[in-house]
């Protein structure tokens, strides 16, 4: 196959499955680490790789919390989040639809107000500096139980504090022992604020967590949705309702929820005419970016430039981007496209 990462780095991109502390580079957790001595993560980058060597999800949960520890402080937050926005910029995201833990730092003492002022400062100084277009996801950490949900929720759905940049409502965390639907009547709140539901499923357990978040959650998108491809009827559900998964493929072998890449269910995914995009979750954690990760898609789907390209439109179709700016971004993919082939 004719090597696509020229063209891959090049192609405008959205994003719509990447985690806002998961995505802290090396250079930023050690800088946080420094801030923070007391803190078990190291400061020393090849310390700091073997940190990011997981054993399993466990193990993978227990570093990215981690990780959460070291953000304390809003300027803290409005570094995290700008840094990361500029990572994007440089792979030419043009739209990221960012996963944003608020529990963890409120819980952590940081002032509510505080926190919604450091990531809309971030947010905007970005898109003005870097041309890039953030937008939150607001996600209930499964692992601290409902008291996180509802907390949550009451952030995302207080006018008074609810972030103008939010877009959606989700739920991360392990998945084994916390089952969905628990969770109904926070994304039933969040749905009624004019939030669209974006909950992780079937990413460590089976369909029928899918089929919860579906059900239960009303879900628009599934993030992860990994063995949505052990239920023929799942997929066809999914593909006759045009929702989409949000496919994370290196983050699902680094957290041993699929063996190898040759394994990956994405190919039955795409099979069965379901709506699939390519993100990174937790790139810097993972050692991979999202160009890494459309890399990794072109090869295990057999696609050429032009296939490519499909799937960067995905993201963007499949995105709360407004209609004109999915126009703008579907545009110039179309054009990016065009000349690269004319060459």
């Amino acid at each position: 196959m004719t090597d696509l990462t020229p063209f891959i780095t090049g192609l405008p991109k959205a994003e719509l499955h990447v985690h806002h502390v998961g995505s802290a580079s090396p250079r930023i957790v050690a800088d946080l680490a420094a801030r923070h001595p007391d803190s078990k993560v190291p400061t020393d980058p090849e310390a700091l790789a073997d940190f990011f060597t997981f054993t399993d999800f466990a193990h993978f949960i227990e570093v990215y919390l981690a990780v959460v520890d070291l953000v304390r402080t809003p300027e803290d937050i409005r570094l995290l989040t700008f840094e990361v926005a500029r990572d994007m910029a440089r792979q030419n995201i043009r739209y990221a639809e960012l996963t944003v833990t608020p529990y963890s730092s409120v819980r952590r003492g940081i002032d509510e107000r505080a926190f919604m002022e450091a990531i809309e400062d971030a947010r905007k100084a970005a898109e003005s500096e870097f041309g890039t277009v953030l937008r939150w996801c607001f996600d209930i950490p499964g692992e601290a139980g409902l008291e996180s949900a509802e907390v949550t929720a009451r952030l995302a759905t207080d006018d008074a504090l609810r972030p103008e940049g939010l877009v959606s409502f989700g739920l991360g965390g392990p998945e084994i022992g916390v089952p969905r639907p628990q969770f109904k009547p926070y994304f039933d709140r969040a749905i009624a604020a004019g939030l669209h539901s974006v909950p992780h499923a079937g990413e460590t357990t089976g369909p029928q967590t899918v089929w919860d978040a579906l059900n239960e959650l009303g879900a628009e998108r599934i993030g992860h949705g990994t063995s949505s491809a052990q239920d023929p009827a799942l997929l066809k559900h999914l593909a006759d309702h045009g929702i989409p998964l949000e496919v994370c493929p290196t983050s699902n072998i680094a957290t041993r929820a699929v063996a190898t890449l040759d394994e990956h269910p994405v190919k039955q995914m795409v099979a069965a005419g379901v709506t699939v995009t390519i993100n990174s979750d937790d790139p810097p954690m993972f050692g991979t970016d999202l160009n890494t990760e459309y890399a990794v898609a072109a090869r295990l789907l057999r696609l050429d430039e032009r296939g490519v390209a499909d799937l960067a439109k995905n993201a963007v179709e499949a995105s709360f981007l407004d209609p004109a700016g999915k126009r703008r971004i579907t545009d110039e993919i179309d054009t990016y496209t065009a000349r690269w082939l004319a060459v």
